[in-house]
């Protein structure tokens, strides 16, 4: 299987790099276009085979997977400007543009083009993406084909394009928010009196234990709450401030917000 990835910045070469180094796809077989001689540079010293180019599309043109990583402002460029050598009835074309639908990629591409619209995080860096995928024109054995490439950089899953608004707002915009709970944490820690690194360790530990503990025991997080909330305990008083606070009015209220529909 080839793939080649139009666009070398952050987001595309981490899904070069995270998917060479993975089982799926071979290094050689992944090729990178980017303008950005810096960008292109970096991708050939990552040393696992990647090729990268900076004005050669004809990796594009033979590609079983044509991954569009540029900005959403330059996809439709990008397409029309090569539209003549694309094979809309055999090849699968993946953007992960933001705000770009379905509906826009066909107009871009071919109304019998397979299209994927995703959505990952930017702990698709280090293979812990959530990836949210979206399809057009595709039959199952390509749906599952693209969600066992993403598979290879966290966990990805197909959902309605309706609920992207929405995945974004959890994931896309819930990993700022999740490190926004980490720094409040660590200003805390430092409050009462525990160095900064040492903060950010423990709650950073603590976070991960609380993530395990839901995955292993299949439970709700209000089950787990109740194993460390005694009568009259300091663990309820927290709780209790912080409610008082607002907090779980102040999360569902920020995520409704960067819910843009």
């Amino acid at each position: 299987m080839k793939i080649s990835i139009i666009g070398g910045g952050n987001m595309g070469g981490a899904i070069a790099y995270g998917l060479s180094s993975g089982n799926k796809v071979k290094g050689e077989d992944i090729t990178v276009i980017d303008l950005n001689y810096k960008n292109v540079e970096a991708i050939k010293a990552y040393g696992t085979g990647i090729q990268a180019e900076t004005s050669d599309y004809s990796s594009a043109y033979q590609a079983d997977v044509v991954v569009l990583a540029v900005k959403p402002w330059l996809i439709k460029s990008v397409l029309e400007e090569h539209h003549d050598n694309f094979d809309f009835s055999k090849q699968i074309f993946i953007s992960i543009a933001a705000g770009i639908t379905l509906a826009q990629l066909q107009e871009y591409t071919s109304n019998e083009a397979t299209v994927f619209r995703l959505i990952p995080n930017t702990a698709i860096a280090i293979k812990q993406s959530m990836t949210f995928v979206s399809s057009a024109n595709a039959s199952k054995e390509q749906q599952e084909l693209v969600l066992s490439i993403f598979e290879e950089l966290g966990k990805a899953i197909l959902i309605n394009e309706s609920q992207f608004g929405a995945v974004t707002s959890l994931s896309s915009c819930g990993i700022a928010y999740a490190f926004r709970y980490i720094r409040a944490a660590m200003e805390g820690g430092v409050e009462m009196g525990i160095h900064p690194e040492q903060s950010k360790e423990i709650v950073i530990q603590t976070l991960r234990g609380a993530i395990e503990l839901l995955e292993a025991n299949g439970s709700h997080p209000e089950a787990e709450i109740d194993k460390v909330t005694t009568p009259g305990g300091i663990t309820i008083k927290g709780l209790n401030e912080m409610e008082h606070a607002g907090f779980t009015s102040a999360v569902i209220r920020g995520l409704k917000a960067s819910n843009v529909r």
